[in-house]
Order: structure tokens, then sequence, then C-alpha cells
């Protein structure tokens, strides 16, 4: 550990590039700036496409969404507000959509909250978030682009009607931006304000997502009213060879419980979370550590790492994530992107829609103070329908079996294994130390039998395995230690033929010890065209989007299989049929 907190700048320049080339290597992802595609972006869709369309995931009618924007809960509603393009389903035209829920599940689709219209935002309005004034008013604050070279301010905007329940209507006051970009930011990497918080000074904060040179920047600005904002002489916190930092959340956790925390809390036995969307990837990463506020510092923990090499919300498809505060249940949740990786734009059109939102979940940090835990709402569990169980399952070497009874494209799982022994933990190669955790998964995938593990669940499969995408565990006995690894692996997803098609090998490391309880947990959401898994009671979190064209809706399949030598105990499967909430 000390190698990467002690590293020299030439070490940090490798980690930059190492993570560059994880992009160019991936080339469905979409770099600085979304994809353009001025011909295609305000052509509407004629028809939507329903084959790979999800039942119980956030997405809007038709058309493009990415970043969810500023979630809030106010007077017993809650918010979503999202990046949208009302004219087609590429990138561009971006407003922000507006949908309120009284649970998170069933939603309501509101005319968009937000469009460019004002020389503040003219050419552009993009990510930001919310803030519930002492008064009770809502205020958002979000990234305005003025001109055509995208120059990016930060604006805000006020309910038009503070007695209508949904806040349909909002309003861009003429005293708009609150904040131009001096001349030491780089002017077009000045992005997503976070939800403000207020010190014991009486002060508003927020932070900025920036860059200079190779430097992600989280930069930090102070207001007494709101609305006239000063930059700190220093950023909150800023790490090299990161690039550009997008969408950052910051907020604490308790040391004591599970219960979320306001933004503003000033209490004791805390710690804090920084989040922060790496440009140069595309993935969510995030650090815990300690806010000075006296000199208005967040400072990370010695083993938690800035970057590529650190910690993820999730290790699949997640992205521009924003966390709010639920006071009614005294909770944290966390909204995040996944976008399509069937690549081409022709796809979306074909399809009409494009991106959803990944299941809301409550967030919180673990008891070692090390990381966060993430689960599904508990909302969510009104939608479950037909239940299977299974008890006390043996599965030796090469043994699978089929989950029936439920809809296996549409459904959630939540399985726990156990396994007697550790002794027949594959030796981890010390070759792979340097590798990310995908890597591994890739040279060691669900079809390659092992000692303890591979074993898990293949996910929208068809009946005779031509396509299925595995979700499992493989335990590695390390120098020290035993390392979980979990993989969420696309490669066998689907037939279609299509080299451009992003079909990774998704995979995270599990900390848990095994010593003491050989066993392990797993829970998967299956929604069509995306697995959202959980191991480990939400350790690790792996999202994939997966393309089936032969397991699909009735013809999609579900099996539990394990391809080590060591035989593994189910000890309780509990599967259900998913409902399809209701959207007006």
């Amino acid at each position: 550990m000390e190698l990467f907190m002690k590293s020299s700048s030439l070490w940090g320049l490798e980690i930059y590039l190492f993570c560059f080339f994880i992009v160019l290597s991936n080339i469905n992802k979409v770099f600085g700036s979304h994809n353009v595609f001025l011909d295609l972006q305000s052509s509407s869709a004629i028809s939507v496409k329903n084959v790979h369309r999800t039942g119980f995931h956030f997405q809007p009618p038709k058309h493009w969404i990415n970043d969810p924007n500023a979630p809030m809960y106010y007077n017993g509603v809650y918010h979503l507000f999202y990046q949208y393009n009302p004219k087609g389903s590429v990138w561009g035209n971006i407003v922000w959509a507006h949908s309120v829920s009284k649970d998170l599940i069933n939603w309501i689709h509101l005319e968009p909250a937000i469009y460019p219209s004002k020389k503040f935002d003219k050419y552009g309005a993009w990510s930001g978030s919310a803030t519930i004034l002492p008064n009770n008013k809502p205020v958002i604050l979000y990234t305005g682009v003025v001109d055509s070279h995208d120059t990016q301010v930060q604006n805000y905007a006020i309910p038009a009607n503070l007695s209508d329940p949904f806040l349909r209507k909002w309003v861009k006051p003429n005293n708009n931006p609150l904040i131009i970009p001096d001349n030491s930011i780089n002017k077009t990497k000045f992005r997503d304000p976070t939800t403000a918080w207020m010190g014991v000074d009486g002060v508003w904060r927020i932070v900025i997502g920036s860059m200079r040179k190779h430097r992600g920047m989280a930069l930090l600005y102070r207001s007494r009213d709101f609305i006239k904002w000063v930059k700190a002489q220093h950023p909150l916190h800023s790490s090299p060879h990161t690039g550009n930092w997008e969408c950052p959340d910051f907020f604490p956790v308790s040391l004591n419980n599970t219960n979320g925390l306001d933004a503003s809390y000033r209490g004791k036995n805390v710690k804090y979370v920084l989040k922060n969307s790496l440009d140069v990837n595309r993935f969510d990463y995030y650090t815990i550590g300690m806010y000075d506020t006296r000199k208005d510092r967040y400072i990370p923990d010695n083993n938690s790492i800035d970057g590529c090499k650190g910690l993820r919300l999730d290790y699949g498809n997640f992205y521009a994530s924003k966390s709010f505060y639920d006071p009614t249940k005294n909770r944290r949740i966390v909204w995040g992107w996944t976008n399509e990786s069937d690549v081409l734009p022709d796809d979306e059109i074909k399809k009409g829609w494009a991106g959803i939102q990944a299941i809301p979940r409550k967030v919180w940090l673990d008891h070692s103070g090390k990381q966060l835990i993430q689960w599904p709402i508990e909302e969510l569990e009104t939608l479950r329908k037909q239940k299977i169980q299974l008890n006390n399952k043996k599965l030796s070497k090469g043994e699978m079996f089929e989950v029936k009874g439920i809809s296996a494209s549409q459904s959630d799982i939540e399985v726990s294994f156990s396994f007697s022994s550790l002794n027949k933990a594959e030796q981890f190669d010390p070759n792979w130390a340097d590798l990310y955790a995908q890597d591994v998964c890739a040279i060691k995938g669900s079809t390659i039998q092992g000692g303890l593990g591979p074993f898990g669940l293949a996910t929208l499969a068809s009946k005779n395995l031509e396509e299925y995408t595995p979700v499992f565990f493989r335990v590695f006995k390390a120098q020290k230690n035993y390392k979980v690894l979990m993989c969420s692996d696309a490669r066998r997803s689907t037939m279609r033929q299509n080299e451009a098609m992003y079909k990774p090998s998704f995979a995270g490391y599990v900390d848990v010890d095994l010593v003491d309880m050989k066993k392990l947990s797993l829970r998967s959401l299956i929604d069509n065209s995306v697995v959202e898994s959980f191991g480990a009671g939400g350790k690790t979190c792996i999202t994939s989007r997966v393309y089936p064209t032969l397991a699909i809706h009735d013809n999609a399949h579900l099996f539990v299989f394990n391809n080590g030598s060591e035989t593994i105990t189910i000890e309780t499967l509990n599967a259900w049929s998913m409902d399809v909430p209701k959207m007006h």
C-alpha cells in the first residue's frame, strides 16, 4: 500500500496511461464528451422495440437518457431529474427530464424541468444537484454551456410554485450564472456541482468537478447567501494523473450504524466519502476519509486510493452516480446511469430508446470502515410475485441445475453458498497482482474448471447454453490470505455477430474473511438486458448490459452451477418473478 501512497510522478503517470489504455480497448466507451451524431440526434423514435427493454428498471417511454441529475425528497414526493434527449435515441438536445414518485418504484413522467433557453445555458444544460435550503425551499445547481467552445458556468433554478406538490415548473433567474470559471480553471472541464452543505460557520459549500493538466480536482466554493460564491484557495481534494473528475459526490457516513446522514450533518463518529466519475475510463470511484472542517480539506484514509486502482461503486456498467439523503427512512440512496453496450448508434435508433437507471441503492459504511455497502432499496421487494425456494442442495464438480417456476428474464434471486474447506482454492498467480480483476476474470472464466469455484448463476441463458451471462465466485489462495473474485461475464451473452459490441468480463474482488465463515452470498436482479448483482451482502456490485438473441422473455433460463472440484452447498435460494411498476 505504501507503494501507492508514496508513488513517484512517473508511477502515477503509468497508472494514468494504463487507465487510458483500458478505455482504448473498450471501443464502445464514450470519451471526454459524449459521441455526437448530429445527423441522428433529432431522429425521433418511430416505434419502441421491447425485446431488450427493461421491465422494472427506470427508463422513460422512449429516447436517450444519461446522468441522474438531482434526486431529492421534498414534501412527501421523490424527484428524479435526469439528462434526456426528447428528440432522439442518441446523445444530443439534452434537457433536464423530470419524474416523480411516492415510493421510488412507480413513477409519473412530467415535462422537462430545465432546458437550454438563456444565454447562460444556450449550448447545454448539464448535470447538477439539488439542495433543500433551511426555509424548506429546494434549489437546483446545474452546469450551463455558454458557447460553442464548451465554456461551462454554474447556474441555479428554483420552483415556480412551491404549492405544486410535483414542482412541475422551474424558473432560471436572470442573475445567472452564479459561478464563472476564473483564469486558473479549465473552462471546458468545470461541471456538475454537488449538493451543498453548511458548515458550523453558517457558510454554504459546494464542490465542482474539474481538471488541471492531468490532475483531477474537486474545486471548493463557499457562499453565505447561496447567490454569491467564492472559490477557495485550494480544492477540497485533488489527485495527480486521474484525469477529469465528473459528477463529484461528497457526503458523511456513520461509523455506528447503517443510517444515512444529511450532507450538512455536524455530529461525531463519522467518516466522509468523495466519489468521482473518471472521464478517462467512465467508471465511478470513491475514497473514504476525514473532512478537516477547519482547513476545508478532505484527506483520504491511508488505505483509500484515488483513481483507477481505487474502490468502485460498481465494477460494471455504471456511471455518473448521484446520491441524496432520504429523511423519511433515514437513509442515503444512490442512483447510477447504465448505458447501452450494443455500441452502434443505429442500434439505438432502431430500438427507439437508449440508457436506463440502475435500481436505486441504499448505501452505508461497512463495519470495517474501509468500504461502502450497497443494497437495492427495500421498496423493490413490492414487485416480487411468484416465488420458489430451495434449501441444502449440493453441487459437485461440473454439476448444474435449472431454477424453474419463475420468469428467468425478469427476476430477483438471492442465494447463499457454503463450502466445507478452503484447501482446494487455487494459487493466485503473482503475475496477476498488477492486473485488474476484470483481466483475471477473462483468464479464469466460468468454464475454466478450478478448485473452490467457479460457482454461481448462469443468467439470461438459452436452453442449450448457446448464450448466457454467468455471475460467479472463484476463491484463490494468495500469499497471506484468500482472494475472492466475483465476475459478471458477458462474453457469451449473445449469439449476435457484432465485432463492435461491448461484452466485457466485468469483475471485482470481494473483501471477506472466509476462514471462520465459509460462505458467500449473491443477489442478482435480472431484467431482460441488464444483470445487476450484489456480492457478499453488497460489498461488491457489478452491473452488466447484455443482448441475448435466444434467451428472450419466456425463452430465457436460469441455472446454478459449480465448475470447481470443491463441493458447494446451496444453503438457501429464494427467487421471485418481478412485476412491472406503474409508469405514467
